[in-house]
């Protein structure tokens, strides 16, 4: 009997490679926190996406309450920070202790994220925060550089594959206006 982890998901096809790596060694346990993604019906494109990997490759995925009013609130005074600064920094800490609680809350003894399967993210700050919020929860956070060995290259090859719907900006309203410009 394996194991099981905690998979923090934001996005479908973000998931693929991650969850094809972990399962060697782990029942996976998927969690999708969503309340960041602008607007709602992005949220459920995503939402969908994530449903149909799951059900293609039967495993559990607990789906946290789209709740954007929190998500705006607790990133209040941030709004104008740069792509990849302060606001994005909060965003991942939020994402990632909203796992480990539900971690806590599921007893599963360790979690882990499909954050840093993108080209895009600061994969170095995103296990560090994992780390910190394990430190302080008592839990395991397991660091991974899903991007490694191709990672990236294999979700978008397994998502195009599924027939995954796949975003074109990470999520919230902020990074939408910028792949507006």
């Amino acid at each position: 009997m394996k194991d099981k982890i905690l998979l923090h998901i934001c996005c479908a096809p973000d998931a693929t490679y991650p969850f094809l790596d972990l399962s060697k060694k782990y029942e996976v346990i998927g969690y999708f926190y969503g309340s960041n993604i602008h607007p709602e019906e992005e949220y459920i494109k995503r939402l969908e996406a994530l449903k149909k990997l799951a059900n293609a490759w039967n495993f559990k995925v607990i789906i946290e309450e789209y709740n954007p009013k929190d998500w705006f609130n607790a990133i209040k005074g941030f709004e104008g920070e740069p792509e990849g600064g302060k606001r994005c920094q909060l965003c991942f800490y939020i994402q990632l202790k909203k796992s480990a609680q539900k971690a806590l809350e599921e007893n599963i003894k360790s979690f882990t994220t499909t954050l840093t399967i993108s080209p895009h993210k600061n994969v170095r700050l995103i296990n560090e925060l994992g780390q910190k919020i394990a430190e302080e929860l008592k839990i395991v956070f397991l660091e991974k550089i899903f991007r490694k060995n191709d990672g990236f290259k294999k979700s978008v090859e397994l998502s195009k594959k599924l027939g995954l719907y796949r975003q074109s900006y990470c999520g919230c309203i902020f990074s939408l206006r910028r792949e507006e410009i």
